[in-house]
């Protein structure tokens, strides 16, 4: 069935189905929320008075090989979609090519990146070329989810704060080619923060502005450089984010509401960055580079209206009061709150050395010199995308190990398999001890992240990247193993028949393996791991993130959906200091806390 009057923004006021609209918008990732959660937070969105749903589409995820496309399961956009659709949900999609979103590399695969000369978010050939293809998939998706096609996406954005970026002049026409030329019809829009709303933008392509406090008259500002145009914030910060190591940002409810009220008072249509978080799960953060590497934590709680755990917070309530103004009729039920559970705890029943986990990875490849892991011929010559590269060499002397901030980010360094000492964006120098005769030296090299955005963006190659020197000369002879701990990988370390019953002297790094027995129907839970140093979390295969003593986030959130009625699998990977336990918890433990309405507005930029 095809509509003709979709989502017009041709006079000072949206108009939907020819009637004028004012988007009540919300953002929630369809990648960030377990599918069995979805409709509940599409629900709650709903009953929050909200009438559309806007998500970003992550290429890097749909297409994690060169060619190879997946929307299924937890990929399956199109259910996503028509699930909005039936909760009476308007779609506004947001499919990048980079998205950004606090996500590895901005959205982007990491298999760009073996292109020495890749020229990221511009009309670069082997760019254009990939994204060609990418939209030539993504689009035969989502065109019959389209308003004109009976669907509910009523606008699509061209790219993301790209005003920011702004390298090539041709690239916004190109994305916004990308689309029209495959038959997107419906109304388009750019996303720019503050800075980059003086990028001249893109014909035919309305302009909106991401914000959270209404400082140097920005809506007057996009007022006068669109006269005669609804205005919009594409992203109001209903929160922010958090980077391991500082505090968890909070953002208070009566701030909030103070803004969104009064855009609302003036007619400008709003979209709450986020309206639930969720979680990044696996290796999937983001991280920023402002001068100095800051990788993001895997909560994307946000201090957003629902919770990473699907809760309604105190902003939601608020939101829920002040948005059922802007209705007619009654808004609908709020569901009952989702149920939690703290499960006893479990005890670390069996433990096996990383060094015994080597044979369980691809089959190592060696190289005079040490490669970075996107270019390592793996993954059907894709290279590594995430997780860690052990890098292994024959030394026959100690002395002054220098990285030459060649690694990428944070590297573990062994001698015959003794750990000596760690190498970071900080630390480029190490002392080895002496010894007799040849001697192993392995680094155990951690991608933290990739940045999501800035001018960084090019630079995100991971891994060694360049020359490690001992006593000035440059080391050769490697033997290298990806340990991207991906599912097939997980699945050969958990059918192992090579763990050992001693925990009581474990040796780190390794994995350790717990069992949690479910009784009844599984229930959501976060897991907290007192008394543990760094690494991930694997529960019945799925990555549910990276764990890090020093916080913010000291819980991983457990979705219900994960777990199963009776015996459960608890893999914990870890690099410093393992505990004989993992526990439960009800709720999040966020960490120090600090107000984002106090800091200066640069650093949400």
């Amino acid at each position: 069935m095809s509509r003709v009057e979709g989502l017009r923004a041709d006079s000072s006021q949206f108009t939907l189905e020819g009637e004028p609209f004012c988007i009540l918008g919300g953002s929630i990732h369809y990648f960030r929320v377990p599918r069995a959660h979805w409709e509940d937070r599409l629900l709650r969105m709903k009953a929050c008075g909200l009438n559309t749903l806007t998500t970003y589409v992550p290429w890097n995820l749909h297409e994690p090989e060169k060619g190879t496309f997946n929307f299924q399961d937890q990929l399956d956009l199109k259910a996503f979609i028509n699930l909005a659709a039936e909760t009476g949900l308007w779609v506004i999609l947001r499919p990048g090519p980079y998205i950004c979103a606090e996500w590895d590399l901005g959205g982007l695969p990491s298999w760009l990146l073996q292109d020495k000369d890749m020229q990221l978010r511009t009309t670069y050939p082997g760019f254009v070329n990939a994204v060609n293809l990418y939209f030539d998939t993504l689009v035969a998706v989502i065109k019959p989810l389209m308003f004109e096609e009976g669907g509910p996406i009523t606008a699509v954005q061209v790219e993301n704060e790209y005003g920011s970026y702004a390298k090539d002049e041709s690239y916004m026409p190109f994305v916004r080619n990308c689309l029209q030329s495959r038959g997107i019809k419906e109304l388009l829009l750019t996303s720019d923060n503050w800075e980059g709303l003086s990028y001249e933008g893109v014909e035919g392509v309305l302009k909106t502005i991401n914000l959270q406090k209404l400082s140097f008259g920005a809506i007057q500002h996009l007022a006068e450089m669109q006269p005669q145009k609804p205005l919009m914030v594409m992203e109001y910060w209903s929160g922010w984010f958090d980077v391991w190591g500082e505090h968890h940002h909070v953002f208070h409810a009566e701030d909030m509401l103070a803004v969104v009220s009064e855009l609302l008072e003036r007619g400008v249509s709003i979209n709450l960055y986020m309206f639930h978080g969720g979680t990044s799960f696996g290796f999937m953060n983001g991280a920023m580079d402002y001068g100095t590497y800051k990788p993001l934590i895997s909560s994307y709680d946000y201090d957003a209206p629902l919770s990473e755990a699907g809760d309604c917070t105190p902003k939601y309530q608020l939101l829920r009061t002040l948005f059922s103004q802007y209705h007619c009729n009654p808004l609908p039920e709020v569901p009952s709150p989702c149920e939690r559970r703290v499960y006893d705890p479990v005890t670390i029943q069996q433990h096996l050395s990383l060094w015994d986990s080597l044979h369980f990875t691809d089959k190592p490849f060696r190289s005079e010199k040490p490669v970075n892991m996107e270019n390592l011929p793996v993954n059907n010559n894709n290279g590594q995308s995430y997780g860690y590269t052990l890098y292994e060499t024959i030394i026959t002397c100690g002395g002054t190990l220098n990285s030459k901030n060649n690694i990428r980010d944070r590297a573990l360094v062994f001698v015959d398999r003794q750990c000596v000492g760690t190498l970071d964006y900080k630390t480029h120098e190490l002392a080895l001890p002496d010894g007799k005769g040849e001697m192993t030296l392995s680094l155990l090299v951690e991608n933290c992240g990739r940045v999501n955005y800035g001018k960084a963006l090019d630079e995100q190659r991971k891994g060694i990247v360049g020359d490690i020197l001992l006593n000035h000369t440059p080391l050769r002879g490697f033997i290298i193993f990806c340990l991207d701990m991906k599912p097939c990988f997980m699945k050969r370390l958990m059918s192992s028949g090579q763990w050992k019953s001693d925990v009581k002297l474990p040796s780190i790094p390794g994995f350790f393996q717990a069992r949690l027995y479910v009784e009844g129907p599984p229930k959501d839970t976060f897991i907290k791991l007192h008394g543990w140093g760094k690494g991930a979390v694997f529960v019945n295969g799925q990555n549910l993130g990276r764990h890090w003593f020093i916080g913010p986030q000291h819980h991983l959130y457990l979705p219900g959906p994960w777990l199963r009625n009776g015996e459960n699998q608890i893999i914990v990977f870890e690099e410093q200091k393992a505990d004989d336990k993992i526990f439960f918890a009800e709720n999040p433990d966020h960490g120090k806390t600090i107000d984002v309405y106090k800091l200066p507005f640069c650093t949400l930029l």
